[in-house]
């Protein structure tokens, strides 16, 4: 754990210097011709085993990126690849800086480690096989400069957990800690970020056990580490972006996605099973996972519904275009009662998101999105918009980035408000 920590005080201070090294080793000719042709990752069950075989975080070619994010439904199906591999082809240097500065990750649809081979444990003896041990850290400055000026910093994550598989295979876990008590809340309720056990044995399919994030909407329900944004859009951020205890079924196939989960509708482990929750969420992709021609289509609905002091609703639909260098979606989700990242509510609401994204070089990416939430349909003037233009720069993929937010915030009944957002995120 020492050496975790020693690890991540490294890469914080030095994230300068490696972001000079990548301008002259990580972007290679072939890397600034590229046009990403292959805009797909979710694979049939033949093709999962061939680039299980292949995979690896350290270097991915980037006809693998889509150039947007997934949610957990499919990126459940690539997250723990990295424990079937064994670690060949990553540039091994004497130091730990050498390890970043000649590193060459470049795939930005997935999470990916600069550490990886250094923090991964083969066991000869006992029930495991493998573990790797990861460190994470996302960081925000935040200048607010109307209605009143003022400076905020945001530690929006610093984590550590550890990815493991068993002897068997098919049977692998995640556990991981928010160290870092959260302003207002009680520590022991965000001490715990993720703690779940995965079991592979249907074929295409995932069947995932524990304290999970709940699949509410495709923004809602993914991983922190792939936002396109610094926040989440205020949709995914008040019906989705929660945890909960409960028992998933996920199926991956070339034509359509699911899933499917019942549980708690506590939002922390300490909750117990105040109610019973349901969510369930379907995305077909008409085109298939490889239309390298026409790019990738997805369109995909779901619901989530629950009673925790409250019964509560929601309901989402959304719509994606993948092509080349070109990412856009739109998500719009009702509500009658919700319960998200922040707080459950007994009211009515409603709203959207619409993001495009143009990936002008593998390592910079231009977006923007307009995004609209009404807290309560029986109220009137109480429309929140908020206008965001964001710049990310992939110096090591999703390992090592920094992101650039302007956010206009148009209210009804509050005067309007301006931001800016730097923000750094670093996972080892």
């Amino acid at each position: 754990m020492k050496r975790l920590f020693k690890i991540l005080l490294i890469s914080l201070c030095l994230t300068v210097l490696s972001t000079c090294a990548n301008a002259k080793e990580d972007l290679t000719e072939e890397l600034r011709e590229e046009v990403q042709e292959n805009e797909v990752i979710l694979n049939t069950e033949s093709d999962i085993a061939v680039k299980e075989k292949h995979f690896n975080l350290d270097f991915v070619n980037n006809e693998d990126d889509d150039n947007g994010f997934k949610d957990n439904t499919e990126l459940d199906f690539e997250l723990f690849k990295m424990l079937d591999e064994d670690g060949d082809g990553i540039i091994d240097e004497d130091t730990l800086l050498g390890k970043i500065y000649h590193s060459k990750i470049s795939r930005t649809d997935i999470p990916s480690f600069l550490y990886q081979k250094e923090l991964t444990h083969n066991y000869e003896k006992g029930p495991l096989s493998k573990t790797h041990v990861y460190g994470a850290y996302r960081g925000s400055l935040s200048s607010l400069w109307a209605p009143d000026y003022s400076t905020e910093y945001d530690n929006l994550v610093t984590q550590i957990g550890v990815y493991g598989s068993f002897k068997n295979p098919n049977y692998k876990f995640k556990v991981a800690f928010n160290p870092i008590k959260t302003s207002g809340m009680n520590y022991i309720d965000r001490l715990f970020s993720d703690a779940y056990f995965v079991n592979t044995s249907i074929p295409n399919h995932q069947i995932v056990v524990g304290y999970s994030r709940v699949q509410t909407g495709v923004e809602g329900g993914t991983s922190t580490y792939i936002l396109p944004f610094v926040a989440r859009s205020q949709i995914a951020r008040n019906f989705g972006g929660s945890k909960s205890i409960a028992a998933k079924l996920i199926g991956n196939y070339q034509y359509i996605d699911y899933n499917i989960s019942v549980g708690s509708s506590g939002r922390f482990i300490t909750s117990g099973v105040p109610g019973t929750e349901f969510n369930g969420w379907v995305n077909f992709k008409p085109l298939g996972n490889k239309s390298k021609k026409y790019g990738k289509v997805t369109i995909g609905g779901g619901f989530n519904g629950g009673h925790n002091r409250i019964d509560y609703s929601v309901g989402s639909v959304y719509a994606s275009y993948h092509h080349k260098k070109l990412w856009t979606n739109f998500e719009a989700a009702i509500a009658d009662g919700y319960s998200g990242y922040n707080g459950i509510s007994a009211n009515k609401a409603k709203g959207y998101a619409a993001t495009v994204g143009w990936k002008f070089k593998p390592y910079l990416q231009l977006l923007g999105r307009v995004d609209q939430f009404d807290p309560n349909t029986n109220a009137s003037n109480d429309l929140k918009r908020e206008y965001t233009v964001g710049l990310n720069w992939f110096i090591k993929g999703q390992a090592l980035k920094f992101m650039l937010n302007y956010v206009f915030c148009d209210n009804e009944n509050h005067p309007d408000g301006h931001k800016i957002i730097m923000a750094t995120q670093i996972l080892l």
